[in-house]
């Protein structure tokens, strides 16, 4: 297990170079600019009537919007935390916080994700890492990232690419399937499993379905690429050129939810990577997403004077989009929303 102090260090250089550096994937998109919502001149609707409403992990939400996992583990961690958690109580979104490795080792590290105090409310998702059950974690270690921020979920996230190209990554993979398997069974909570930006097939969500998975987040590629966030961490030329051969890695997202929702249709089913508006929401949930996650725009909210209040801004303009894309393609709720075909 590395020092816990290097990964304190890592998680506030990943927020750095997320923020201050051109780490969108390249070379490949994630395919919402290939679909189109059929519009109608005659909605014979109300504006105002158009119901975002959802439930999420049994709890009532305000749209079908994610405020994906993003960070912990480092002091500035704590207070992006705060912000995002604050703003998703105010509007009744959920929210998942980052990897909780170092908390789970270092316990004076809990408080970067403690947000309950603020978002009493809200589905609220714990995170680790899968590959972690490879390097001594185990249902004791999960259940006490759920513990810990009183969370309603657990996410594994995948990350091979990540960790393949991370200098002190953790490649280890074989044999995760089980382990999950194990986690599912064991935990009191349901297992979310996503990825990180470049996607989970069709073939691999059944997988993990069979084992035990009801929610998955396809995290699909187009958006921000971990691979050239690890990029800009290397410490030589050798390692930059491997990392960035990856640019265009991953499966889009928009493929994910197609192909995903087609392959299960009872999996509760995130779609994220690369959505960057309320309309890209809008198409998520058509193309058979129940919600679908964002994590950059809401985190260049929170690290804006205004805290909360940035967030809300940002996160109620993506709803007030998607309530015109509902709109203006004749949906009064998310129901008729996924019965829309779309334009491609």
């Amino acid at each position: 297990m590395p020092d816990e102090g290097q990964t304190e260090g890592r998680k506030a250089e990943h927020i750095r170079i997320v923020l201050g550096e051109d780490v969108a994937a390249k070379g490949v998109a994630t395919g919402f600019a290939a679909y189109r919502l059929p519009h109608t001149s005659l909605p014979e609707l109300d504006l105002a009537e158009i119901d975002t409403r959802s439930s999420f992990l049994g709890k009532p939400i305000a749209a079908p919007l994610l405020i994906s996992s993003m960070t912990g583990g480092a002091s500035v961690a704590e207070k992006i935390n705060l912000a995002l958690a604050e703003a998703a109580e105010t509007i009744g979104l959920p929210m998942g916080v980052g990897s909780q490795r170092a908390a789970v080792v270092d316990g004076r590290l809990a408080p970067t994700y403690q947000v309950r105090r603020v978002a009493p409310r809200i589905p609220l998702l714990a995170n680790l890492g899968a590959v972690q059950l490879n390097y001594g974690f185990g249902v004791e270690q999960c259940r006490r990232a759920v513990e810990m921020i009183e969370a309603d979920a657990l996410i594994l996230h995948l990350n091979p690419l990540q960790e393949a190209v991370q200098p002190e990554g953790n490649t280890n993979f074989r044999g995760l399937l089980a382990r999950i398997e194990q986690v599912c069974r064991a935990l009191e909570v349901p297992v979310v499993v996503k990825e990180v930006g470049n996607g989970i097939s069709a073939h691999d969500a059944r997988r993990l379905y069979d084992c035990g998975v009801r929610v998955i987040d396809v995290a699909g590629a187009g958006g921000t690429s971990w691979s050239e966030v690890e990029r800009f961490r290397q410490p030589d030329d050798a390692g930059r050129r491997v990392a960035g051969a990856f640019a265009d890695w991953g499966l889009p997202t928009t493929e994910c939810i197609r192909q995903v929702r087609a392959a299960l249709p009872d999996v509760t089913l995130i779609g994220s990577g690369g959505v960057r508006s309320g309309v890209d929401v809008a198409k998520a949930i058509a193309l058979g997403a129940d919600l679908a996650g964002t994590a950059k725009p809401a985190l260049a909210s929170a690290i804006d004077e205004r805290g909360a209040a940035a967030v809300v801004e940002g996160l109620q303009s993506f709803i007030r989009e998607l309530r015109v894309a509902m709109f203006c393609s004749g949906c009064a709720k998310l129901a008729d929303l996924k019965q829309l075909e779309l334009i491609r």
